[in-house]
């Protein structure tokens, strides 16, 4: 079984997370300039080939209510996309509230508003994956 990567897809950037080898905890990979489907692509793909992903979890940013508004449409269409590029099952992740606990977790770590900017979307991608890690193993094999 492979590694697992979770993606933070926003208008500016896209974060990045990965599972590690035993498939028990998340860790941040870095963070992408969102420019266009093509460089996001590319960039999962290599993501995919370095840590040998087998699942990609999308984070699905539907409204409290369970609406969905631009984003959340917007994320559907990239997970289809990339389950169709990449050969590879795509799950969409309810990741309600997730950038704000993230932009919480960087300021009570003191990071300055610069660095929070930078990595925000990587630790929302990090709290994705644990999340989905902590339901998958809730429901057992």
């Amino acid at each position: 079984m492979g590694r697992a990567l979770a993606l933070d897809i926003g208008t500016k950037r896209t974060g990045a997370a990965i599972t590690d080898d035993l498939n028990i905890t998340a860790q941040g990979v870095g963070v992408h300039a969102t420019t266009g489907y093509k460089s996001e692509l590319a960039w999962v793909r290599k993501l995919m080939e370095k840590y040998e992903i087998d699942t990609i979890i999308i984070g699905h940013p539907v409204n409290m209510n369970g609406s969905k508004g631009k984003r959340a449409i917007a994320c559907e269409s990239i997970a289809r996309k990339l389950e169709r590029d990449v050969k590879t099952k795509v799950i969409l992740w309810d990741e309600r509230l997730t950038t704000v606990e993230a932009k919480e977790t960087l300021i009570k770590t003191g990071a300055s508003r610069k660095k929070r900017k930078k990595i925000v979307d990587q630790v929302a991608a990090q709290l994705i994956l644990s999340s989905w890690l902590a339901d998958d193993k809730a429901s057992g094999p």
